[in-house]
């Protein structure tokens, strides 16, 4: 505890709510030229991890969504394919043949999704189970009840164990298909229940020197979700924990991102407070189910001038 303690307190902890939302909202209202836009929307799709975690999930609706992450829209292959497709752990399999040799990852949530109210032993097996059946990248929760009473300890071991498996199952994934199979693991914080942005930024840190390759804000399944200003909190300490230690970190908001708007106002603050180099799936993504269709159809307005009917794209 005292050298978790001694880790943090390198830091300044204290966030000014006012002064982050200003920011945020200042950040957020820069124009992109018009020749940039289409770059933009691209590049945003390039990041999606498309979603989909509901009780009605089925193999044939997981299907469908590959195919859409596969080819956003048939038949231009200007498009870029998303970065991942996220499911329940049961969805894995499909999910994975859907994908095949298409460069879309596969995504699991895990670990008591998106309660987080498992023991540690339980979190482990499931990590392992979701890795085994083809997982790429891992959506874990953290423990929020321990964190608000102040047990970071336990949160931070908590993560380092889940981190250890996603390695050791990534091996033993890699020796049985006779390949190199590495898996990311993001550290889901539930912002919304964190109560205050310097609990944010703590629980930012804790992230990721547990070893979280990268953070993120919300399951979705809690409000508020994804906001600007709790994104911007992560991502300036996420710049902070680069500037102390040279490890790049990547960021997914998640959660309430509906509109094209909103993704190129999150890829401005990732630009503006940590460079290009983060403007990669490799270091950020949007989580989201419903946005792509947005995104379609304003890159469809800068091509032609005008925008097709909502019934013109597949269903996300």
């Amino acid at each position: 505890m005292k050298n978790i303690n001694n880790f943090l307190n390198m830091f300044n902890l204290n966030i000014d709510e006012i002064g982050a939302k200003e920011r945020a909202a200042s950040l957020a209202s820069r124009s992109i030229k018009s020749d940039s836009k289409l770059w933009a929307l691209n590049t945003a799709i390039s990041m999606i991890d498309l979603t989909t975690l509901e009780g009605k999930d089925s193999e044939g609706k997981v299907h469908a969504m590959c195919q859409k992450a596969i080819h956003p829209k048939p038949g231009d292959d200007t498009i870029p394919h998303v970065a991942a497709v996220c499911v329940y752990p049961n969805m894995i399999k499909f999910a994975k043949e859907a994908v095949r040799n298409s460069g879309v990852h596969i995504a699991s949530v895990a670990t008591a999704f998106p309660s987080g109210q498992y023991p540690l032993k339980l979190k482990l097996e499931d990590v392992k189970k979701c890795i085994a059946d083809g997982a790429d990248e891992i959506d874990m929760v953290i423990s929020r009840g321990e964190f608000l009473s102040g047990d970071y300890e336990f949160v931070f071991n908590e993560i380092k164990s889940i981190k250890e498996t996603c390695v050791s199952s990534a091996i033993q994934y890699s020796e049985k298909h006779k390949m190199n199979h590495e898996v990311h693991l993001k550290v889901i914080l539930e912002t919304g229940e964190l109560e205050t942005y310097d609990n944010v930024r703590k629980a930012s840190f804790i992230g990721m020197m547990a070893g979280g390759d990268f953070i993120k804000t919300s399951t979705g399944k809690v409000q508020p979700a994804a906001t600007l200003p709790v994104t911007l909190v992560m991502l300036e300490a996420i710049r902070d924990y680069y500037n102390e230690t040279g490890i790049k970190i990547g960021m997914k908001p998640a959660g309430g991102i509906k509109t094209a708007k909103d993704a190129i106002a999150y890829l401005v603050l990732v630009k503006e407070t940590l460079g290009e180099d983060w403007l990669t799936p490799d270091l950020f993504r949007l989580g989201a189910s419903s946005v792509l269709n947005d995104i379609l159809m304003q890159i469809d307005k800068q091509k032609t001038g005008f925008y097709q009917g909502a019934d013109y794209y597949s269903l996300d």
